[in-house]
């Protein structure tokens, strides 16, 4: 019903930059939430930023070189990233809190990977 496709992931050196894109498709009513997530090998998914019509959140050891943001007419959300560490080597993953009639359902991207790398 609703499905969320993330792009904009690959390879790039230290201090490149990279735009992921999120986009939301079906039957949507309202987003309520937008995250990203990021997953490396041998390590917990760790929360990465989250957008909502209340403002943004970032974890700190991406703040002031990510920013998320979102076009609403599009139901997309971009993840702009700067400055890229090899330590942001990771699967990066949309999840979001679709409303499609009365009810916020969250749904998960199937991932895109990012790798930071001379």
């Amino acid at each position: 019903q609703v499905q969320l496709v993330e792009s904009g992931g690959g390879l790039v050196q230290p201090g490149g930059s990279l735009r992921l894109s999120c986009a939301a498709s079906g039957n949507i009513v309202s987003i309520h939430y937008m995250n990203w997530y990021r997953q490396a090998p041998g390590k917990q998914r760790e929360l990465v930023a989250a957008i909502t019509s209340g403002g943004t959140n970032y974890a700190d050891v991406v703040k002031g070189r990510f920013t998320v943001s979102r076009d609403n007419a599009k139901n997309t959300v971009y993840l702009q990233m700067n400055s890229l560490k090899p330590e942001d080597t990771a699967a990066y993953y949309c999840n979001a809190g679709v409303q499609s009639d009365y009810v916020v359902r969250d749904y998960w991207g199937q991932g895109t990977q990012v790798t930071v790398s001379s």
